[in-house]
């Protein structure tokens, strides 16, 4: 192990001793549901408390506390994190500092989709822009969407739409080649979430009506979005060509947001089947 590599978890250890004294000294006993005993000198639960809520030794709470090279577990964690009450961000930081990966952020609840982010959505035009979530469920698109790619009213998951919209697929250079990527991006997000009944809904219903999604999804290959560029053959104007970038919604993390820049040439023919969003 280099020295970098060892100043690096001291400082690491530093942090969460200074992070777990200020989670607790903001709590009383009656914050959770505990009988303060005894004049306190310091404000906030004291580190015995602490471990009780926890369920972990006192010794071995103080020595965590302490910034002690000791192991620890996610379960462990966890406990501590339900003691003190830790929100979601401070449940992931505190993983960090104790040098454990975060458990990976669940879905947010279904939420209506922000005056904001409707309009970012709906100013990209004429370019298309596409909002959605984990599950490639369709939250948002612009008119440049609707005109350029081909989606309507009956469109409300890329995946399905992809593989069932036959005006999509017709308009899509590179459909064939690109399909075995879409589906493994797909399982890659599936995988996130295994215990998610909706992934295999969509993946069973999709399968029963797509042979072709079927024997793709069957060769089990894993890959990730990334950026590229998207070629349409649009019946009136001509093909079209777009770098595609997709951006993670900040406090929505299962939410993603699919931006398209036209290529040199292409904006110019835009104009001729993009109209302005009624909405």
């Amino acid at each position: 192990m280099t020295s970098e590599s060892l100043e690096t978890r001291r400082h690491r250890r530093e942090q969460l001793r200074d992070f777990l004294r200020a989670c607790r000294a903001r709590l009383t006993p009656a914050d959770v549901g505990m009988v303060g005993a005894g004049r306190r000198r310091t404000p906030g639960l004291r580190r015995e408390e602490v471990a009780v809520l926890a369920g972990v030794g006192v010794s071995w709470y103080t020595w965590l506390e302490q910034g002690r090279d000791i192991n620890v577990s996610s379960e462990v964690l966890d406990a501590i994190g339900r003691a003190l009450r830790l929100t979601g961000p401070e449940r992931a930081h505190l993983y960090l500092l104790a040098g454990l990966n975060p458990p990976p952020a669940g879905e947010a609840p279904a939420g209506e989709v922000t005056p904001e982010l409707r309009r970012l959505v709906d100013a990209w035009s004429p370019r298309p822009a596409i909002l959605r979530d984990s599950r490639w469920n369709l939250l948002a698109i612009n008119a440049a969407t609707r005109a350029v790619f081909g989606y309507d009213d009956v469109d409300h998951n890329c995946l399905v739409s992809f593989f069932t919209n036959a005006r999509y697929r017709g308009m899509h250079v590179q459909w064939d080649a690109v399909a075995p990527a879409v589906v493994a991006a797909f399982r890659a997000d599936a995988g996130r979430a295994p215990g998610d009944p909706e992934f295999a809904r969509l993946v069973a219903d999709l399968g029963s009506v797509s042979p072709e999604f079927a024997r793709l999804w069957a060769r089990h290959e894993v890959g990730a979005p990334v950026q590229a560029v998207k070629a349409v053959r649009h019946p009136e104007a001509g093909e079209l060509f777009f770098e595609m970038t997709t951006l993670t919604v900040a406090d929505r993390p299962g939410w993603h947001l699919e931006l398209y820049n036209p290529l040199p040439g292409t904006g110019d023919r835009l104009a001729k089947v993009v109209v302005a969003d009624p909405g």
